[in-house]
């Protein structure tokens, strides 16, 4: 597969003929990283770790990235060392303006027009989905968001993750299909069965770190179609 095409196929072809559920990533997946939202969490979580930590901005800057690193998000390492709730951290750190995304009815058409369920796995929360959703103007396309309390906390690409997702939604693996902006997000889906595609951001928008992310694995075998236009890919399908 070259990380250089977009691939359309039709939903007759055997890559999605069977496909009978559509499950989204949301950040930098169903909007453009350009929109930057992360940026606004990011800080958001350095404001909070202050707060309840207090702390000074520098310090709690370091701390998030440290847990970030040590224990694959920040939200993890907050509950694990100092047992935190996560509920007024999701809270705070997804208190931020979606104003920046802009409206895609041509996502939302294509989206409505696939058989079978639509919905949304996040490392989010719903209530963040759900806002920016709307300010997408596709809020009415999915049968079902599903997020970071739905996996117990346990965030993508962690295997229990998924397992917990597929667990709670009902979901058959086998007759689904995942679209995600990080390549290794897609190892396990691809390992239990689902289709992935791989939505390819586009510039150099977001931190070093998720310009890196991004695109390390896009060439992988678990990654079995890539695509940089989802609205059209998913219109090619029906």
């Amino acid at each position: 597969m070259s990380a250089e095409n977009t691939f359309k196929p039709d939903l007759g072809n055997s890559s999605f003929g069977h496909i009978e559920h559509w499950v989204f990533d949301l950040d930098n997946t169903l909007y453009p990283p350009a929109c930057d939202l992360f940026g606004q969490i990011d800080l958001r979580m350095t404001e909070f770790i202050a707060a309840y930590l207090k702390v000074d901005p520098v310090e709690a800057r370091r701390v998030q990235k440290d847990f970030y690193v040590e224990h694959g998000t920040t939200l993890a390492g907050l509950m694990a060392v100092h047992k935190m709730a996560p509920e007024a951290f999701l809270e705070h750190v997804h208190d931020i303006d979606v104003s920046v995304v802009t409206p895609d009815a041509l996502l939302g058409e294509a989206i409505r027009r696939l058989p079978g369920s639509k919905i949304i796995f996040t490392n989010g929360s719903v209530k963040h989905a759900e806002n920016v959703v709307r300010q997408l103007g596709i809020a009415d396309v999915f049968d079902g968001i599903y997020d970071i309390v739905t996996t117990g906390y346990t965030p993508k690409p962690e295997r229990n993750a998924y397992e917990r997702f597929i667990e709670a939604s009902g979901i058959a693996p086998e007759r689904a299909a995942m679209f995600e902006d990080i390549p290794r997000n897609l190892t396990v889906p691809h390992e239990l069965g689902m289709t992935t595609v791989w939505v390819r951001p586009q510039g150099d928008a977001g931190p070093e770190r998720y310009q890196r992310l991004s695109h390390e694995g896009g060439e992988a075998p678990h990654v079995h179609h890539a695509t940089d236009d989802l609205a059209a890919f998913l219109k090619s399908l029906v």
